[in-house]
């Protein structure tokens, strides 16, 4: 199994910007110190007092000079954001600095605050995710090519560079509802997973309508999943419990918070945003333990993402040590060695 650190590059009340890009910069160099497979940039906009990462690929791209062995993931780039052969020359750029250790993660982000505040609708995140999506197959693969799309034309345009990786980096396409899952599998894609805004009962469900898609695709083989995961490792339960609780219940509220304000009229498609808004208002601790998050003494966390593995399938980790992002650098640190040395043995 892969082990990888996911970082929202935090930056709570009270930190300078500065400061966040020095603590997380430290804390992806550490993950390579001490074993960790990869590291994972999210892609955030406008919630500040949350995150500095608004341009994961810069930040790859400057990780590529900082470390030597560590894949690099976007997790994941939102793909109806931005220019989509713009963004092919960077993810090309980026895949030859890092020599190759690329993975691209993408997705249409289950926050429509995202869209609203570069005045895009929501209800145009999947037909942009999908031609996007497509234009940079074809301007990693083809010489030249063009395209005629609903948001997107072409005519015989050369992307340069290309990719090192061949025919292109890795791609994993994350899943934030229930119908995008089978949507993965059709097309034969890698899939992301998070219980974020999703309990992990409702994830054990829905990476069923994944499987789905891939056989009623007739794909070979079976499909390829990777879990995102609060994860937090102490020397007791006690300390397991206690220290992440205030950072933790922040983000769900915060989430919350963020889907309430979401503009009704172009950005919801369905009642599932506010549906996914009152249950995270009104989630326990208790609740997150359970079912959102994975926080426990090294042999209660190796235990507990056994019991993970066999019922969703997943073949790499993604561990979140700091989520709501107010978690002190020392005591992530800790978790992060804790991780490395007690609980990735067991599940290697």
């Amino acid at each position: 199994m892969e082990f990888g650190l996911f970082t929202e590059f935090q930056c709570p009340a009270g930190m300078s910007e500065a400061a966040a890009f020095d603590e997380s910069m430290a804390q992806m160099k550490a993950a390579e110190d001490l074993g960790f497979d990869a590291v994972w940039l999210a892609e955030i906009h406008f919630q500040k007092d949350r995150s500095v990462l608004a341009s994961p690929l810069v930040v790859a791209a400057a990780l590529a000079t900082w470390t030597r062995r560590v894949k690099i993931g976007i997790a994941v780039q939102v793909l109806p954001l931005s220019h989509p052969l713009r963004l092919a020359e960077d993810v090309a750029t980026v895949d030859h600095l890092t020599k190759g250790r690329l993975e691209f993660g993408v997705g249409r982000s289950g926050l429509p605050g995202h869209y609203q505040g570069f005045n895009i609708p929501y209800s145009e995140s999947r037909q942009r995710f999908l031609e996007t999506l497509e234009i940079l197959i074809k301007a990693w693969t083809q010489d030249r090519f063009s395209y005629a799309g609903k948001h997107f034309h072409f005519r015989d345009v050369c992307v340069m560079p290309k990719p090192l990786q061949k025919p292109h980096p890795p791609l994993r396409v994350a899943a934030t509802t229930q119908e995008t899952y089978p949507f993965v599998g059709r097309m034969g894609l890698p899939l992301f997973v998070a219980p974020r805004t999703i309990s992990i009962s409702d994830l054990k469900r829905f990476i069923g309508g994944y499987h789905e898609g891939w056989t009623g695709a007739r794909h070979t083989g079976r499909g390829d999943i990777g879990l995102t995961m609060p994860v937090y490792v102490a020397e007791t339960e006690r300390q397991a419990r206690e220290e992440p609780e205030a950072s933790t219940m922040h983000f769900f509220r915060t989430i919350s918070e963020a889907l309430k304000k979401s503009d009704g009229s172009t950005a919801r498609p369905d009642e599932a945003f506010s549906a996914r808004a009152e249950r995270l208002a009104e989630i326990t601790y208790a609740d997150v333990l359970r079912e959102q998050a994975v926080y426990g003494t090294p042999e209660a966390v190796a235990d507990r993402l056994l019991e993970l593995r066999e019922a969703l399938g997943f073949s790499s980790l993604s561990a979140w040590m700091n989520a709501g992002g107010q978690i002190p650098h020392a005591r992530v640190l800790k978790s992060m060695r804790l991780f490395a040395e007690r609980v990735a043995p067991r599940l290697s």
